[in-house]
Formats: C-alpha cells, sequence, structure tokens
C-alpha cells in the first residue's frame, strides 16, 4: 500500500525559510515521480515542482523559481522542498504526490494535478509577521 506522508510545516516570518518533506513507501520500484502542489484559501491547487525519478530533472512554478528548491534522496524514498526567502502569498497547504507512472506527457504538464495518483494529507504553511 503506498503512503504519501509531507511533514516540515509551520509558521514563519517572511524572509525566513523552510524545508519540508515527503516519505514516500509501498513502491515496488523507485520508479515514479514525485511533484509539490499548494493551495491557498479559496484558490485552487496549483503546481509548485516536480523532480523525476529517472534524471532528477527538475521544474518549477514561475512564482517559485530562485527561491524553492526540490531534492529527492532515494536512500529515504525522501523528497524535500527546500523554501527559502518566504512571502505571505506562499502561506497555503502544501501537498505532495507521486506519479507513479510517468511519461513525457506527464511530466510536460507536471503542474497537472490530475497526473498524480497518490496524495499525501498536506502540511500547513503559514508566512506572517
Amino acid at each position: 500500500q503506498v503512503q504519501v506522508v509531507e511533514s516540515g510545516g509551520g509558521l514563519v516570518q517572511p524572509g525566513d525559510s523552510l524545508r519540508l518533506s515527503c516519505a514516500v513507501s509501498g513502491f515496488s520500484s523507485d520508479y515514479y515521480d514525485i511533484g509539490w502542489f499548494r493551495q491557498a484559501p479559496g484558490k485552487e491547487r496549483e503546481g509548485v515542482s516536480r523532480i523525476c525519478s529517472s534524471d532528477g530533472s527538475t521544474y518549477y512554478a514561475d512564482f517559485v523559481k530562485g527561491r524553492f528548491t526540490i531534492s529527492r534522496d532515494n536512500a529515504k524514498n525522501t523528497v524535500y522542498l527546500q523554501m527559502n526567502s518566504l512571502k505571505p502569498e506562499d502561506t497555503a497547504v502544501y501537498y505532495c504526490a507521486a506519479d507513479s507512472n510517468p511519461s513525457r506527457y506527464t511530466r510536460r504538464r507536471w503542474w497537472d494535478a490530475q497526473n498524480y495518483d497518490f496524495w499525501g494529507q498536506g502540511t500547513q504553511v503559514t508566512v506572517s509577521s
């Protein structure tokens, strides 16, 4: 049974950093991509970043480029999202999701939540002074 569990959220001030973790278990192989999404109150869920299992390629939404970094530790089956220079508009519930059947199509549309089939419960990130 596949499980995806996020951790690391919290309350921080603008300009601070935070690292989210996504622990994955239950896959029979390492061939799955991981994406991070977020959803702010009253807004739709949006793609933040994705890391590919095959070659470690990464994708970022424009609004986090240069501030967030996604990485993967295959030995620990964990994906990280390092978030620097946080802004109040980064406040949201952050979700980790796994694409168990990655392809050129799902990677090209990495920001589309429909391309992910296993989701975590989310972790709250609040950026406020």
